[in-house]
């Protein structure tokens, strides 16, 4: 763990990219060197073809809602101001076998649906009593 926990460590080199492309507004995922398909996570194989190298593409940032859960105990003492809240896996527009864990905003909880609209929002992450902040790709309802 990280000094700045539970702020995402904006160095870590499997992420890296990731957070300096949303610090720029992009959404930035990685797309395999031999048969261009996405892949996610960060420096494991390709599931298509199997392949190990991958560069780091921008995306458009629109997906839908695959899955989600409602955080309502704040397990994380920095959790306890935005408690609750929506996380989802947020299934890319490009390939919708690439989902990401983000969080839901501006929409309530009893609104969100599987294969709802979603478009990228980028926002520094901040908490309470923790000095910093990360901007980070967080979702919202809605083509972009």
């Amino acid at each position: 763990m990280h000094a700045a926990f539970p702020l995402p460590d904006v160095d870590w080199p499997p992420t890296r990219e990731l957070f300096a492309g949303a610090a720029r507004g992009e959404l930035r995922v990685t797309r395999c060197n031999l048969c261009a398909s996405l892949v996610w996570y960060p420096g494991t194989p390709c599931r298509t073809c199997g392949a190990e190298r991958q560069e780091w593409v921008t995306v458009s940032g629109r997906g839908t809602l695959f899955s989600w859960s409602v955080v309502r105990f704040p397990w994380i003492p920095q959790f306890a101001s935005i408690v609750p809240f929506a996380t989802g896996l947020v299934a890319l527009e490009e390939d919708p076998r690439v989902r990401l864990v983000s969080r839901i905003v501006d929409c309530p909880i009893e609104s969100l649906h599987a294969d709802m609209r979603l478009t990228v929002d980028f926002r520094p992450l901040r908490f309470d009593g923790l000095a910093g902040e990360v901007v980070v790709p967080l979702f919202r309802p809605g083509p972009k």
